[in-house]
């Protein structure tokens, strides 16, 4: 039903679309993700979206073929949101002409940026509202990831921002950047090491975002709007080290029960009240919504954008607050689909639950120990016969 309502919407976008195409002198540019996209949708729905479902429905060759028609189902659904945000991307690009020759770079730098923050913004909102479980099974602490992708990148991006002749001064710090992204990717993940959090990654972002904050612009709309974004971007960092080091797990008992994960997610022990886990709870989306605003403003701070809105008129407060409206409503849809996966499906199995925070219950409790929770030592023993002799003796 999705594929076919996917479908019904990118075929009235596409077709709205397209006679734009014809005014530009480089239509070649968007037809070959027009093409991918449309083969995708028709797979989803033909395919994995109708035959393959009914197949996996039929629950046949458990034990032989059917293992790897679920891994490939759930392969070709992940790709679905980004090849959609990639198609939103190019054809906002081709409706206004931008990215051709000398301003390509510019362009790649901060869509590719930009989409990164907000990719980091949905991975750390799944992680934080449905991804305990898979944290537990990965044995790694959420910031052994955050610090491996950031020593990736850094490696990437050292090699990547010059490209022969003269160093100018973007080109230095942008490669300087990705030498503070791999110098502290090294430290985070060696930090990481036996489950445990730190907050190397928060520093990287706070580093990262008044470095952007201080880059010299041509225009003074471009300046504003480069400062704010750094300073979104360092808020997040700063949340996000309140968060690991202030909204930590409290925790009490054994030093063998499974409630002392170092790595777990959970707001607080299952003996504290759920009152007293709602603040932790509030303050978590702080973090992935700045990363989501972030994005949006660097992705908004290209020099074509900018002088577009400069042309027109607009000043910087005014594109800014279209750019957090934004984040609002993109924030909204991530955590509504979040919501959608854990009350539909195969999650709908606990009608009851209808926070997207979820009960401790069922997402935020951690696997008691027994022993600990209900300690024997004080329940009195009752010995099979007792009651029996007592009733013969009365």
């Amino acid at each position: 039903m999705r594929a076919v309502l996917a479908i019904g919407l990118a075929s009235v976008l596409l077709a709205a679309a397209h006679p734009h195409h014809d005014q530009l002198t480089d239509e070649q540019a968007n037809a070959p993700v027009d093409a991918i996209l449309w083969i995708h949708m028709v797979l989803q729905a033909a395919v994995w979206g109708l035959a393959l479902g009914i197949y996996l429905k039929l629950h046949i060759h458990e034990r032989t073929i059917r293992p790897y028609f679920v891994t490939a189902h759930g392969i070709l659904g992940k790709l679905y949101p980004v090849l959609g945000w990639m198609q939103m991307l190019f054809g906002a690009v081709t409706f206004r002409g931008y990215c051709r020759g000398g301003h390509l770079g510019q362009c790649l730098a901060h869509y590719i940026m930009g989409s990164s923050f907000i990719a980091y913004a949905v991975i750390m909102a799944i992680i934080m509202l449905v991804g305990e479980a898979w944290i537990r099974r990965s044995g790694k602490s959420p910031e052994f990831w955050d610090s491996l992708i950031i020593f990736l990148w850094g490696i990437v991006n050292t090699f990547t921002e010059h490209h022969g002749g003269e160093w100018s001064v973007k080109d230095l710090q942008h490669t300087i950047l990705g030498v503070l992204w791999w110098c502290g990717g090294i430290l985070g993940l060696w930090l990481s090491r036996n489950n445990q959090r730190n907050v190397v990654p928060s520093i990287i972002i706070i580093l990262t975002g008044w470095a952007m904050s201080e880059h010299a612009q041509a225009l003074a709309i471009s300046t504003k709007v480069h400062a704010t974004f750094g300073r979104t971007l360092m808020l997040a960092g700063v949340t996000r080290i309140i968060e690991i080091c202030f909204f930590a797990p409290r925790f009490s008992g054994d030093a063998d029960d499974d409630n002392q994960s170092d790595h777990t997610l959970n707001a607080a022990s299952a003996t504290e009240s759920s009152n007293a886990n709602a603040p932790s709870r509030a303050f978590r989306h702080l973090p992935p919504f700045l990363l989501v605003a972030s994005g949006l403003l660097f992705m908004s701070a290209t020099d074509e954008e900018l002088e577009f809105v400069h042309d027109n008129g607009m000043d910087h407060v005014t594109y800014i607050l279209i750019m957090f409206s934004m984040a609002f409503l993109i924030y909204t849809f991530i955590i509504y689909l979040l919501h959608l996966y854990t009350t539909s499906g195969r999650n709908a199995t606990d009608k009851k639950t209808e926070n997207i925070e979820m009960s401790r219950t069922t997402w935020y409790s951690r696997v008691p120990n027994v022993e600990a929770e209900t300690p024997t030592s004080s329940m009195p023993l009752h010995v099979i016969g007792d009651d029996d002799d007592d009733h013969v003796h009365h």
